[in-house]
Formats: C-alpha cells, structure tokens, sequence
C-alpha cells in the first residue's frame, strides 16, 4: 500500500464479486452477503472499486432512480482507511451520480457510527431523518440516520 498514491475507481464486474464479498465481510459485522452484491449488478447499480495492484482497497455501490441517487454501501479495507479511497469513492459516486441527471444524493448510517457520520459530514451531507431499527446489530436492531446532499 502507498499512503501517497489512492488508487483509481473502476468499474466493477462479476469477477470482481468475491473480492468484494469478502472485503464486506472483513469490515461489516452484519455484510451483505455475495447474492447481494450479484443482486445489484445484475439490476444494474454502480458498483466500482478502487485495487492496489490485486488488492482490493475499497468498493462502492451505487444507484440513480431519475433525478436521485443514494449510496448503497462503501467500504474501505482496514490499511486503506484515512487514506483517501472513500473520499476518492464518494466523489466518484457523486460526479457519476450528477452525470447521469440526479440533483440529490440520499444515504443511511448507523447512529453509533461516529466515524462515517462525520465522513459524510465532511462531504456536505446533511441529516434529514431516521429510520428506527433499520440495521441489525448485536442486541436487536439499530437505527439509521439518512442524509442527503444536493449535487451540483
């Protein structure tokens, strides 16, 4: 890994699924499973990924319903974290997001996740609701926060 260097967003494919999968799995505590992953390829989400070299450093998927578009799932490999491939990912979300005609960008996050609720904070998003118990966690069910962020 190169700290100085993020590597480029791509596009990715059904080969890149288990990879992905696995990557989920090694971060989430509750990961979308390789079904899910195929499931939004095949109805035609965006998903890209960002590899050092085999590597798989991070992913994101995406998708656009006319003019919005809502983050599904980024992930960023443990090394990767704090260095600019999530920021690389969002951004490549957003711009590909404004292309294709949205004007706003949805997103959910788990409550207790103080590390990407001020990622996208970062990002210009801002909180506009919650939706009570809509992630499983370790004792039941934990709220999300949904964010949104206008596009230009």
């Amino acid at each position: 890994m190169s700290a100085s260097v993020v590597p480029a967003v791509a596009v990715a494919g059904e080969g890149d699924l288990d990879a992905i999968a696995i990557l989920e799995a090694s971060v989430q505590d509750f990961p979308w499973t390789r079904r899910h992953f195929a499931d939004s390829l095949a109805a035609g989400h965006r998903l890209r990924v960002c590899r050092d070299g085999a590597a798989l450093a991070g992913f994101s998927v995406a998708m656009t319903v006319l003019d919005e578009a809502h983050l599904l799932d980024i992930i960023v490999a443990r090394p990767w974290q704090g260095q600019g491939v999530g920021a690389a990912l969002l951004r490549g979300v957003m711009d590909e997001a404004l292309a294709s005609g949205a004007s706003k960008i949805f997103l959910e996050v788990r409550a207790s996740s103080e590390q990407a609720i001020g990622f996208y904070e970062r990002f210009g998003f801002s909180r506009i609701g919650l939706r009570r118990g809509y992630y499983p966690a370790a004792l039941g069910r934990e709220d999300a926060l949904i964010y949104e962020r206008e596009l230009t």
